[in-house]
Formats: C-alpha cells, sequence, structure tokens
C-alpha cells in the first residue's frame, strides 16, 4: 500500500493561496453571493469575499470526512437558503462557490447540483475533482493529503526520505 504523501500548510501559505484565488476570481465575476461549504470554505470565503468586497455570504454544510482520512457517506446538514438559490434567475448564476479542496469531488458534486450554474472555486484540487472545480490555485496528487493549518499544532516533521539523520 502506498503511503500518502503529506502536504503541510501554514497560515501565512494558506493565506497567500487563498488570495491568490482571489486574484484569479476577480475577472471572473461580479459575483452577488459567496456560498461556502462548511467547514473548509470557511476561511477561504472569508478572504475571498473580503477581496472582493462580497457581502451576502451564505453556507452549505455537507458532512463527508467522519473518521480521519477516511471518506464516508454524504449528508447535507443544510443545504443553501432560498434567497441564495434565486440569485440570477435561479440556478446560481452570479453566485461564487468556495471550498478549500475538492478531492473526489463527491460534496462538489452535491453543491454543483444545488446551484449549477455558480462559479466553483477550490484553493487545492485534487485530480478526481478537478472538473468540477472552474478556479483553482494548486493541484495535488490524490494520494496527498493536505494538513490545512486549523489542523496542524508544531511538532517535529520526520524527513521526507524516511531516514534518520
Amino acid at each position: 500500500m502506498m503511503q500518502d504523501k503529506a502536504f503541510p500548510v501554514s497560515w501565512d501559505q494558506f493565506h497567500r493561496d487563498a488570495r491568490a484565488l482571489a486574484w484569479r476570481l476577480a475577472s471572473a465575476g461580479p459575483f452577488e453571493a459567496i456560498v461556502c461549504i462548511t467547514r473548509g470554505g470557511l476561511v477561504p470565503a472569508a478572504i475571498v469575499c473580503r477581496e472582493l468586497e462580497v457581502r451576502l455570504i451564505e453556507t452549505v454544510c455537507v458532512a463527508s470526512y467522519h473518521q480521519y482520512k477516511t471518506q464516508g457517506g454524504l449528508e447535507v446538514l443544510k443545504p443553501v437558503s432560498d434567497a441564495v438559490l434565486g440569485i440570477g434567475g435561479g440556478g446560481g448564476k452570479g453566485v461564487l462557490i468556495v471550498d478549500d479542496l475538492v478531492d473526489t469531488g463527491k460534496t462538489a458534486t452535491i453543491v454543483r447540483e444545488m446551484l449549477p450554474d455558480a462559479h466553483f472555486a477550490t484553493v487545492y484540487a485534487k485530480p478526481k475533482g478537478r472538473p468540477l472545480v472552474d478556479t483553482f490555485v494548486t493541484e495535488v496528487s490524490q494520494d496527498t493529503w493536505i494538513y490545512f493549518p486549523w489542523d496542524l499544532g508544531l511538532s517535529f516533521q520526520p524527513p521526507i526520505s524516511g531516514g534518520s539523520g
């Protein structure tokens, strides 16, 4: 079994990457609302909405990672509000969906069904989910596990090669 590759992301790096996402999105708008996919989309959505000066922020709550590193079944805990669903005559035109990562694309597929005409953006993308997003900053391999700054503490990291010194 191949060991997953670790990709730890610091707060500074994540902030830079989220601002880079906003930079790319600036010409794709204007957007009337941002829908962030909780929980991972909350931080990049805060940065993107500030940079693009969008004031209408909504959440869609989808639970997918029920156990550490194991993607289980999906459950929509809170759908998008009717107010956001009605933007652009329905379908999500003029709405920006933001998440931290698209992995297998299962969560993205569910949210895309809610807002098929929205612009979908993630900070990071893996190959299986990448076709579902319109804009992203960095693509990582499918076997890479991204450690986001909100999941990390400071600790020793062993060398990548696995050697002892």
